[in-house]
């Protein structure tokens, strides 16, 4: 049994994880490095005993006698869970892409980086894209809904050429109701013709 957790896990998640230990009569929770460098914790519960587990590849035995903290390393963790970590779906990607006012055109340089986007994607066994395109502020917000969603059906389908599944791109238009940059209505902003695509 391995986890990891963050200071952002959900109370919820806290609860279950709680309840799935506390039933184990015997098993190994390691603490795995972080993957962005945050500080992460968890106490193990087990019968009347408890183990804190407060910096990487701490762990503890779960044991008929309660639990037993000792250091993990690596290797172990490797030897002990590779398949199942090596099962994990990856971390969510995100990549944004810039387009021409007033139209559904990739810009020169998001031309460029799309091949590159659309390596990674395809990289990933089962992937799971959400497209989002965006407009700036100018015009209406049916016009800006229209064109926000054409330009997010450029990028599904340039996904589709490149070998994704249709059911696994799922492709919306915000229009103008998510500024990344904030402006007043009716400002040309370049950075706001987007599409993001997040993958996971």
């Amino acid at each position: 049994m391995t986890r990891h957790l963050s200071r952002t896990l959900a109370i919820g998640a806290l609860a279950a994880l709680a309840a799935i230990v506390s039933s184990c009569q015997t098993g190994t929770v390691v603490l795995l490095p972080s993957a962005d460098g945050k500080d992460a914790a968890l106490i193990v519960k087990q019968r009347d005993g408890q183990t804190l587990l407060a910096e990487p590849y701490a762990a503890t035995k779960l044991t008929t006698a309660g639990p037993r903290a000792y250091s993990a390393n690596a290797q172990e963790v490797q030897a002990l869970f590779g398949p199942a970590l090596a099962a994990q779906p990856g971390r969510p990607v995100r990549f944004t892409v810039q387009f021409i006012e007033d139209k559904d055109e990739l810009t020169e340089d998001s031309k460029v980086a799309l091949a590159a986007i659309f390596a990674e994607i395809a990289r990933r066994p089962v992937p799971d894209v959400l497209v989002v395109g965006h407009t700036d502020s100018v015009g209406s917000d049916q016009y800006n809904d229209t064109l926000s969603l054409q330009r997010a059906d450029v990028i599904r389908v340039g996904l589709i050429q490149n070998g994704i599944a249709p059911e696994n791109i799922v492709a919306v238009g915000r229009g103008k109701r998510e500024l990344l940059v904030p402006t007043a209505d009716g400002v040309a902003e370049p950075r706001n013709r987007r599409v993001e695509i997040v993958v996971r």
